[in-house]
């Protein structure tokens, strides 16, 4: 049994510990905001947040994680009601066509915008790098993450 807390609420899950996060969240708590892309981290499709910092869960076994480490994922990051600022500013500048890539893009966005709040376009280019959208949506992806910089949606 292992125990975690994610998007605020704690559970127990019987799962083998060198069980890579994403099976966890997607299989037994039914979180389908990661996707699951490469599998090797490649892509960031799988991205969440644990402790405040934007990690890959497809390479994230559970037994590296500590009893008290805070994971958030896409649905806890917001609400439909009060979506977070990014999650509002993809939605303005229509920030996704297939929506496979969303998830990654907006997790790393927002771990990108908790440790530095007025980003330039190179550095969100940079920081987004990692994140692998084939529909061609990039330019809108940067637009949405510097509006939600701006507090603007």
């Amino acid at each position: 049994m292992v125990g975690l807390t994610v998007n605020g609420r704690s559970f127990n899950v019987d799962v083998d510990a060198s069980t890579p996060l994403i099976y966890v969240l997607r299989n037994d708590l039914a979180l389908n905001g990661p996707k699951l892309g490469c599998g090797t981290g490649a892509c960031g499709a799988c991205t969440v947040h644990v402790d405040g910092r934007a990690v890959r869960s497809c390479q994230t076994p559970l037994s590296t994680l500590r009893p008290d480490a805070r994971i958030v994922t896409l649905e806890g990051l917001g609400t439909p009601e009060k979506p977070h600022p990014v999650q509002a500013a993809f939605v303005a500048e229509q920030a996704l066509q297939c929506g496979y890539c969303t998830n990654g893009m907006i997790m790393e966005a927002a771990a990108l915008l908790a440790a530095q709040p007025n980003p330039t376009e190179g550095q969100i280019r940079q920081h987004l790098n990692g994140n692998l959208c084939r529909c061609g949506c990039q330019q809108r992806v940067v637009r949405a993450v510097q509006k939600a910089a701006r507090g603007g949606v």
